[in-house]
């Protein structure tokens, strides 16, 4: 099967049935101040109030929920710098399985926390020495485990759609649609979605500038391996996107723009200050580029995933404050 067309709109749909009364149907925000600032009719699509404070629930309980009952009996595994770890953790417990997952030995300290407490094994790893695909693959063959990987698989892919499947729904067409990007996940779900219900929409994914490799590689039309970045926005700390993820957002998503931590920084003392909501570095990405005015045509109405709220108070402070 062609990659760049494995994963259709009626994957993301059945996903959206699998999810019904499991995922949270997180609320759209607006804000007139965020309207003039952004000079646009802006829908933040706030994901952060998911279970697990992500969006990643949602395609991790839709593979989990795929697999033949003999699998789940033996076990999943998974590799995540916090999110996905903490999503793989809780889907496994609410569908009856076990899970056992890979963490980066700098993954923020509330996510190994949330991960174990959760019921799941925590292993840790050197990011910038191990390589963490390998790593989970032998891991998951030694024990029999379903390595259930943060966005490179077709299931995951499907259920991180039905994010913008609701959005869509609740807002009707838009202009634009931004979504950050680590992997690609988010993002081709959601310009699977958005291609189905409104074509004309500009699905942008958003990178911090030291991790912009899903920007270099759809430029340069092949995946790009960059250094690991070295960036606030953990969640986005990847050095190359994913195949799958890679295929699907070449044919449907409309490109990627980049933001500083400077600017991440600050669209998460706007989105407290002003939408009263906490938002992790990588889950503000959309409206740093939003706000400082990354987008190459104004829109007029813009829809935004703010993809998670996974930091603790002290690091909170800490970003807000320049410690």
């Amino acid at each position: 099967m062609d990659t760049a067309t494995s994963v259709t709109i009626d994957d993301v749909r059945a996903a959206a049935a699998r999810l019904d009364g499991i995922a949270h149907r997180t609320p759209v925000l607006t804000s007139r101040i965020l309207d003039e600032r952004a000079g646009a009719e802006v829908f933040v699509k706030c994901e952060n109030l998911q279970r697990v404070g992500a969006f990643k629930f949602r395609g991790a309980y839709n593979a989990i929920a795929l697999l033949s009952p003999e699998q789940r009996a033996r076990g999943v595994a998974a590799y995540s710098s916090g999110n996905h770890a903490q999503a793989v953790a809780l889907a496994a417990r609410e569908l009856g399985t076990s899970a056992v997952i890979l963490m980066p030995e700098d993954a923020p300290r509330s996510k190994r926390a949330a991960t174990a407490g959760y019921g799941a094994e925590v292993v840790t790893y050197d990011r910038y020495t191990e390589d963490r695909t390998a790593l989970a693959r032998a891991l998951a063959d030694e024990r029999g485990l379903a390595l259930i990987p943060p966005y490179d698989h077709p299931d995951v892919i499907a259920g991180q759609g039905t994010a913008a499947l609701e959005l869509l729904a609740e807002t009707g067409g838009l202009d634009a649609l931004l979504v950050p990007v680590g992997g690609g996940g988010l993002l081709a779900g959601t310009a699977i979605a958005a291609a189905s219900a409104h074509p004309a929409i500009r699905v942008i994914g958003v990178e911090p500038e030291s991790g912009d490799d899903t920007k270099r590689s759809l430029e340069a039309g092949e995946r790009v391996t960059i250094p690991v970045p070295r960036t606030i926005a953990d969640g986005q700390a990847l050095p190359t996107p994913g195949e799958l993820t890679f295929a699907i957002n070449r044919r449907l998503a409309d490109g990627v723009v980049l933001v500083s931590d400077a600017e991440i920084v600050e669209a998460m003392r706007f989105a407290f200050e002003y939408l009263k909501v906490v938002i992790e570095p990588s889950g503000a990405t959309p409206l740093a580029a939003l706000l400082s005015g990354r987008l190459d045509a104004a829109p007029r109405r813009v829809g935004l995933i703010a993809s998670g709220g996974n930091v603790d108070a002290q690091r909170f402070t800490d970003l807000l404050s320049g410690s």
